[in-house]
């Protein structure tokens, strides 16, 4: 059975796992432990826990518990003190205050929600993103660089503060790999935050795994401003230590509405010119948007996107590529 390992954030890991599970792989998820906005950001700061939002949506991707209990871990309040909160992300940090170390907690909630697959943390330590720009800014906390940020200059330089070990069984999930995906998500706070923790560059790097990367559709202000696809590979590959083999890219029309929701938050379509600049792995473009709009509901806080990957879209290309 091929060895299947997504490395990101929690919305986009999401978009693979769910297609992904439906096929006969052994799966696991490689997630950040950075998140330090929204209903995860708070419970950071007031109960002291690790973030937990980007591993609960890798956990209900991965269920095959009854759809209650995976609209249970989605499910966020609109009202009252808990307003904001995802009752996910609670039951997580209430499961760390009670249990003897993080791997309980995921054995625990893997049990409740009957996960097909393994979902690992990067680290089980506490540090926070921080990015450097051109024009010498530094922006401290993955909220910070994520949420409404003005800076439109170049990231050249990303860390962890502090720096963090690693989760050990993530390294040896790298090793086994046949293939790892990288992304969708956002480049700066979604995907590059794992790639900074201490070995995973080096284990990445020297694996015999191919690698898949998802192109994302957007640009995102204050991490990505004005990036062409080349520029996407040229930053992940500074901290994965080589190109990926495939990358798989958007082909096709994007609604007017859409577009002008993102050129209003000052974003662009990411525009593919991987092919007349030298890249040498496989391209593959195809439509990979989901045609809806993604609604934002009253109890979330932050401004999140609105146009995705397809599930079923992207789990036929990453199966093409598996199976070839």
């Amino acid at each position: 059975m091929k060895k299947i390992t997504v490395i990101g954030g929690g919305t986009g890991t999401f978009v693979v796992l769910s297609g992904l599970k439906k096929h006969n792989f052994d799966l696991a998820a490689i997630v950040t432990m950075m998140d330090s906005g929204g209903s995860t950001g708070r419970l950071r700061d007031q109960l002291g826990v690790l973030p937990p939002g980007d591993l609960r949506q890798c956990l209900v991707a991965l269920s095959d518990a009854p759809e209650l209990w995976r609209k249970l871990f989605l499910y966020r309040f609109e009202k009252g003190d808990l307003a904001g909160h995802n009752f996910g992300n609670i039951f997580l940090s209430a499961l760390e205050k009670v249990c003897d170390d993080y791997d309980t907690v995921i054995d625990t909630a893997s049990y409740v929600l009957k996960t097909k697959g393994s979902v690992l943390p990067v680290t089980f330590e506490k540090t926070h993103l921080c990015v450097e720009y051109e024009n010498g800014t530094v922006i401290k906390g993955e909220g910070n660089i994520d949420e409404d940020n003005p800076e439109r200059s170049r990231i050249i330089n990303a860390f962890l503060e502090p720096q963090v070990k690693v989760n050990e069984k993530a390294l040896q999930r790298i090793q086994e790999s046949d293939f790892i995906i990288i992304g969708p998500g956002d480049l700066y706070t979604s995907i590059i935050p794992v790639l900074l923790v201490d070995s995973i560059k080096k284990y990445i790097s020297n694996s015999k795994a191919k690698i898949i990367y998802n192109l994302n559709l957007m640009t995102k202000a204050g991490q990505t401003s004005d990036y062409k696809a080349l520029e996407f590979i040229h930053d992940l590959k500074k901290y994965i230590g080589r190109e990926p083999d495939y990358v798989i890219a958007h082909e096709g029309t994007i609604p007017r509405s859409i577009l002008d929701w993102y050129r209003s938050h000052d974003e662009l379509p990411v525009e593919n010119n991987l092919h007349t600049n030298g890249f040498k792995g496989t391209i593959l473009k195809d439509d990979v948007i989901n045609r809806s709009h993604i609604e934002k509901t009253s109890s979330d806080a932050l401004t999140r996107s609105i146009l995705r990957h397809d599930t079923e879209k992207l789990a036929t290309l990453l199966v093409k590529i598996i199976q070839k």
